[in-house]
């Protein structure tokens, strides 16, 4: 076996961290962003039971948000996303649809396309979803 370049295999490693570090923040403005469509308004006991995480782990993730731009909260208010925040949720939201789209088109069910898709939306270069919009589109 053979080992590739060290400085090429530093660029897809430092492209999976930069995903893994955009993960949470795309998972929390979609949700948000849907939960401000189907309710009027986002709570982070929302999230949290969405999540199937803790109120503190959401309030330290909300706190993170915050601080990069992306969603505002007043005190006893839902949570509001910021023009970025909303941008960033739905070009998450699209990426997810389309992912999805692309594994029925291969045959997969629903429910396991849609759980796939929470975790492949967000490593997919914009190369590989052109291709995956193109193979859909052509089916």
């Amino acid at each position: 076996m053979s080992l590739p370049d060290a400085k090429d295999q530093v660029r897809r490693f430092e492209r999976v961290r930069e995903a893994h570090r955009t993960e949470m923040q795309e998972d929390y403005v979609e949700l948000i962003g849907d939960l401000i469509a189907a309710t009027g308004e986002a709570r982070a006991t929302d999230l949290a039971e969405r999540f199937g995480v803790t109120a503190a782990t959401v309030t330290n993730t909300l706190a993170r948000l915050k601080r990069a731009g992306l969603i505002e909260t007043r005190p006893y208010r839902s949570i509001f996303l910021t023009n970025a925040g909303a941008e960033m949720a739905r070009t998450a939201r699209e990426r997810h649809k389309l992912v999805v789209r692309f594994l029925l088109a291969l045959g997969v069910s629903e429910d396991t396309a849609e759980i796939d898709a929470e975790g492949l939306e967000h490593h997919l270069s914009e190369e590989t979803l052109a291709a995956m919009e193109r193979f859909s589109a052509g089916r």
